[in-house]
């Protein structure tokens, strides 16, 4: 693309979002929700010239990279509503919620918060009752749905029932599971293959949230062009008891074609439980890694990515990352 200028601000540019958990969602207008919250976010950090050119695709191209489709509701009858469809899978599921009870619990000291808390660990796998995966499915929903009875917890989701915090849940789980096969791909190959045909023939900004940090940091380990600026917001990357262990490659590195990657999170968010990334993910062969920010946000539903966005830790950091590039593409 070539470099133009647009009020004294020269932009040769690509912005690709990558969303994370949730159901289905009309791309286009994710990709209008999220810039207009990015753009936000760029005038809170002072870049109000730039604001008008993110918003024009004839000086930066913004793409939204959707796989949403891809997670179409399957399972075993009676399986359905936790998205699983064996015991393997439920395991899983299992293990993501106790690491986000207990990331509560370490955040907790009220007693009243602490026993409820306590509660949804013991719902996960009762005892006395065989683990088959019907029961830890039953667990799942249980233990999600006593989780988001506490008004911190559900303020600082994006779920309105335990249900839907279980489905959102075994997307990251399935993604995990490498499994699923199409036309001779699984599930996580279809859906990074998406995110790296949106990535086309130039350096681009990549921001990605939640379990599309998962698929970023997977697909960009495939990418060769340059990407001056990797952001995860909301990212469940050091998630110890099943994220972290299976990512891809192994141990986590920093994508050799990263410049710099800023990590955000706030501490209301429910699957944030290991935030400062850089303490789980080495740094690339040109010592960049994660540099994590905690920010925090106003109001409910601290997750979503449109929380993260309008902040302006980040909509500073991709306005200026964009104006670099700008910089670079006309020699100033």
């Amino acid at each position: 693309m070539a470099a133009e200028r647009h009020r004294g601000v020269a932009l040769a540019s690509r912005l690709v979002f990558v969303h994370g958990v949730g159901g289905h969602r009309d791309a286009d207008t994710e990709r209008t929700a999220w810039l207009s919250a990015l753009l936000a976010g760029a005038r809170r950090a002072g870049h109000s010239d730039l604001s008008d050119l993110l918003a024009d695709e004839g000086r930066c191209e913004t793409v939204f990279a959707y796989y949403g489709d891809l997670f179409a509701p399957r399972g075993a009858q009676g399986m359905a509503d936790a998205g699983v469809h064996d015991r393997d899978e439920a395991v899983m599921l299992c293990h993501l919620l106790d690491e986000v009870i207990d990331g509560r619990l370490a955040e907790t000291d009220d007693p009243v918060h602490r026993q409820v808390l306590s509660s949804a660990k013991r719902e996960l796998r009762p005892t006395g009752t065989a683990q088959g995966t019907g029961n830890l499915v039953r667990g799942s929903l249980n233990a999600a749905t006593t989780l988001l009875s506490l008004p911190p917890v559900a303020r600082g989701g994006q779920w309105l029932s335990g249900k839907l915090l279980v489905r959102d849940l075994s997307q990251v789980v399935r993604y995990l599971a490498r499994r699923e096969v199409e036309e001779g791909r699984t599930l996580d190959e279809r859906i990074r293959e998406i995110l790296l045909s949106r990535l086309s023939d130039q350096p681009a900004v990549v921001v990605a949230h939640s379990l599309g940090t998962v698929v970023a940091f997977e697909a960009l380990h495939h990418h060769r062009l340059t990407v001056p600026l990797l952001v995860t917001i909301g990212s469940p990357l050091g998630m110890r008891s099943v994220v972290w262990p299976k990512l891809r490659p192994q141990p986590p590195t920093t994508p050799a074609c990263v410049d710099a990657w800023l990590n955000c999170w706030d501490r209301d968010d429910l699957v944030v439980t290991r935030p400062k990334l850089e303490a789980d993910i080495a740094a690339n062969d040109r010592q960049v890694a994660p540099e994590s920010r905690r920010v925090d946000s106003d109001g409910v539903w601290v997750h979503t990515a449109t929380k993260y966005l309008a902040h302006p830790e980040v909509g500073g950091r991709v306005a200026a990352a964009l104006k670099r590039m700008a910089g670079r593409a006309t020699g100033e």
